[in-house]
């Protein structure tokens, strides 16, 4: 191996966007999280969980203190009797929008040539 070989750090070597990105946004329910929430303006905490199959109190919890611990999930309490809270996306958030999109896309071409290939198996 040569000595240029051995100079050549691996992309993730030092922390870089897309792993950045990834650390906040992911997980397992970040991402259905805020899925869900950009459909509607806001949402609240029951509400959100009945959209959200599997996931647990203690998940959901955890998972929306995260996003609004980066800035990405807005938590707006409501002191009405009874009170009430809702969740919105933040306009940083939105920004990741127009990508979950793209996900979206691929995840249903991907899904359509799946059940393509098994009906061909049948």
């Amino acid at each position: 191996m040569t000595k240029k070989m051995k100079d050549v750090k691996p992309v993730h070597f030092n922390k870089c966007a897309v792993i950045h990105a990834l650390e906040i946004i992911g997980g397992k329910w970040r991402l259905p999280i805020i899925w869900e929430l950009s459909a509607q303006e806001s949402m609240r905490y029951n509400e959100l969980k009945r959209h959200l199959n599997g996931i647990t109190n203690i998940m959901l919890t955890r998972a929306l203190r995260g996003l609004e611990k980066h800035g990405l999930v807005t938590r707006m309490e409501y002191n009405n009797i009874p009170p009430h809270v809702e969740y919105s996306l933040t306009e940083s958030c939105k920004q990741l929008l127009p990508a979950l999109e793209i996900i979206n896309q691929w995840g249903k071409e991907q899904m359509f040539s799946a059940s393509c290939d098994n009906t061909a198996r049948e």
